[in-house]
C-alpha cells in the first residue's frame, strides 16, 4: 500500500490496523490490570473511529468494514463469523444478555439493526434499513421491517 494511500485511509479513520492490534493483544490478555489497559485503549480507538465493540465480542476473522467503524455498534455478547462486510450505521445489539450470532461470508448493509438471541445463517446478506429479530437461515436476502426473505440462493 502506498503511502499516499495510507495518509488518505488514517485521515478519514479508516486505518484500522492498530484497533486489530489491540483487540488481537486482549484476546490473548488473561484478565487482571493489562487485560484492563488493552480493554480500555481497544474501546478508546474505536471510539476514536466513531463505533463501539464490546471488550468480550468474538470476531472469527477481521471483518471487512467498507466505512470504518463509523457508527457501527457491536455488543459485546456478539458473535462474528469470517468474512463478513459490515457497512457503516450498523447495531448489533443484545436483549437479556444475549446477542446475535451471524455466520460466516455475511453482508450486513448501512443502519441495519440485529437485536436479541438470533442466529443469523452463512452467506445471508441484510438489506440497508432492516431490522432484524428473528433467525434467518443460510443463503438469503433478508429486508425490511418485518424482516421479509426476498431470495433464497439454490
Amino acid at each position: 500500500m502506498s503511502i499516499r494511500r495510507n495518509v488518505i485511509d488514517y485521515s478519514r479513520g479508516d486505518n484500522l490496523h492498530h484497533f486489530w492490534k489491540l483487540y488481537r493483544m486482549q484476546k490473548k490478555a488473561r484478565a487482571g490490570f493489562r487485560r484492563d489497559i488493552l480493554t480500555f485503549l481497544m474501546s478508546r480507538s474505536a471510539h476514536r473511529h466513531g463505533g463501539y465493540v464490546g471488550p468480550d465480542t468474538v470476531f472469527q476473522g477481521i471483518p471487512t468494514l467498507p466505512h470504518g467503524l463509523h457508527g457501527i455498534f457491536i455488543s459485546r455478547f456478539a458473535v462474528i463469523g469470517e468474512e463478513c462486510w459490515i457497512y457503516q450505521n450498523v447495531t448489533i445489539g443484545e436483549v437479556n444478555r444475549k446477542a446475535p450470532v451471524i455466520g460466516n461470508h455475511c453482508l450486513i448493509g448501512a443502519g441495519a439493526i440485529l437485536l436479541g438471541d438470533i442466529k443469523i445463517g452463512n452467506h445471508v446478506r441484510i438489506g440497508a434499513g432492516a431490522v432484524v429479530n428473528t433467525d434467518v437461515p443460510d443463503n438469503c436476502t433478508v429486508v425490511a421491517q418485518p424482516v421479509r426473505i426476498i431470495e433464497k440462493i439454490q
